[in-house]
């Protein structure tokens, strides 16, 4: 008999599945969720086209305004206590809006989970995220909204990001972690010319559903290049 497979994927709102903001009263937001568009149901959907006898089991772990640190606190509870074979960790956005007063406690808080994974005899995988945006946009009606965007949005925090991920990176070469370098591949599209913020559903930080398959796909390739070396 094929045994199950179980992928567990801890982060953010990103891997939570959010994606459009909206105000719905004067300092009251609402989310819109996708659990049919977020990029782990769609490796779910390759894995299974690919391998249609393998039961895949998604867990989805991601939580909206998470970091690093809150997502060590409960790794036990809402991820190794299912004894998952693979464990796919994207945190950043949360850490680096918090200041670069903080960057030894984002890798200290990853280097704890990726620790504390393979104790527990999961695989792991660091998913970079996507990038943040690095002006307000013009599509940006909703005047509780922009506000949100001002706060979050500027030049200074894209550097910031730049820093994290760049630190993240660093730590996974020293700990043998397997990088799924998506943030890579926003900065790429951005030196081409692309207008990335565009690419953010909520104009912010949630990228739109379609980018969300490219981090699929590029999941599934890390996933099959290490299955075949």
């Amino acid at each position: 008999a094929v045994r199950p497979v179980t992928i567990a994927f801890l982060g953010d709102s990103v891997t939570h599945g959010c994606f459009e903001l909206f105000s719905e009263n004067p300092g009251e937001f609402g989310l819109v969720y996708d659990a049919e568009a977020v990029y782990h149901h769609q490796v779910k959907k390759i894995l299974s086209l690919l391998y249609p006898s393998v039961p895949v089991n998604i867990l989805n772990a991601g939580i909206s305004g998470d970091s690093a640190p809150q997502g060590l606190k409960r790794l036990q509870r809402d991820v190794l206590s299912y004894r998952p074979d693979l464990t796919v960790i994207c945190y950043g956005l949360n850490d680096a809006g918090k200041g670069l007063d903080h960057l030894d406690e984002y890798t200290g808080a990853l280097k704890a989970i990726f620790a504390s994974v393979r104790e527990a005899g999961s695989d792991v995988i660091f998913l970079t995220p996507n990038k943040i945006a690095d002006h307000v946009s013009p599509r940006i009606a909703d005047p509780e909204v922009r506000k949100i965007a001002e706060a979050m949005c500027s030049e200074e925090a894209g550097k910031r990001m730049d820093i994290y991920i760049e630190a993240a990176r660093r730590l996974c070469a020293e700990e043998k972690v397997a990088v799924c370098d998506c943030y890579a591949l926003w900065c790429g599209m951005e030196k081409a010319g692309v207008d990335t913020v565009s690419l953010l559903s909520n104009d912010i930080n949630h990228p739109v559903r379609e980018l969300h398959r490219m981090f699929a796909y590029e999941l599934v390739k890390l996933m099959l290049g290490r299955d075949a070396s």
